[in-house]
């Protein structure tokens, strides 16, 4: 479904991708484990194109200059320089890092703003799909989403991607920051969205809720690969379990 070839990502001259490779099949769950600056936020980013948004504000205003090499091929079409919104089209939507909402709305609005590119007799449909996997969400439709919990807005900014319906989901960082229970809660409504048929790719650097649900698992360090392997093999390695889950 999803093939990163090679993939290189300059920040003017600072290396962030360096030579990455990773694939991502139709109904799996895959992660890539890293710590901070380690440059999974900037992989998710070139997957979503975000990253070409980036690029052209930083060359308009003359500022930082990105580079981008290799390959991201999506279900036989290479993409790397596609828009964000062409990509979003053919199915692939972001749940960016630390929830970016818009908090003076309510949730319902911040649900409703993620539907502009559907047509509208698909909109109730979206909300219902959304609402199954969130059940608390339909319960606060009508709350600000800047006086929700920090679990209960990382439910929102998800839910905003699923409004899309995605055929490939990209989790950045879903765990950050929330507690015990919500990650829990977090990780089964990510076992229900692959459930619904949605691929997931998830970045994250707290392995030990994610591990047990995941097909596979890439390790990135400095830009690259480092390590790859089933959930299970990863969850078994002593690094990953010093590293990731604090064994």
């Amino acid at each position: 479904m999803l093939e990163v070839k090679n993939l290189m990502v300059f920040f003017e001259n600072a290396l962030a991708l360096n030579d990455l490779s990773i694939e991502v099949n139709r109904g799996e769950i895959v992660s890539t484990l890293g710590s901070n600056s380690a440059g999974k936020t900037t992989l998710m980013n070139t997957i979503s194109g975000l990253i070409i948004d980036m690029q052209v504000k930083e060359d308009r205003r003359g500022g930082e200059r990105i580079t981008l090499m290799g390959e991201v091929w999506f279900e036989g079409e290479e993409i790397l320089f596609s828009k964000p919104s062409t990509r979003i089209r053919r199915g692939i939507a972001l749940s960016r890092e630390r929830h970016p909402i818009f908090p003076e709305s309510d949730i319902e609005e911040n649900l409703r703003i993620s539907t502009y590119l559907r047509k509208d007799s698909e909109v109730k449909s979206s909300f219902d799909f959304v609402y199954s996997i969130f059940p608390p969400l339909q319960m606060l439709k009508k709350r600000k989403a800047g006086f929700c919990s920090g679990g209960e807005q990382q439910m929102l900014s998800i839910g905003m991607a699923l409004m899309t319906r995605p055929k490939l989901l990209l989790l950045d960082e879903p765990l950050l920051g929330l507690s015990p229970a919500m990650q829990t809660s977090l990780i089964q409504a990510i076992k229900q969205i692959r459930k619904e048929g949605i691929t997931v790719l998830v970045a994250e650097q707290f392995a030990r809720p994610l591990l047990p649900i995941v097909d596979r698992g890439y390790v990135i360090e400095n830009g690259m690969l480092t390590l790859q392997g089933t959930g299970q093999e990863l969850r078994e390695n002593p690094e990953v379990r010093s590293t990731f889950m604090g064994v």
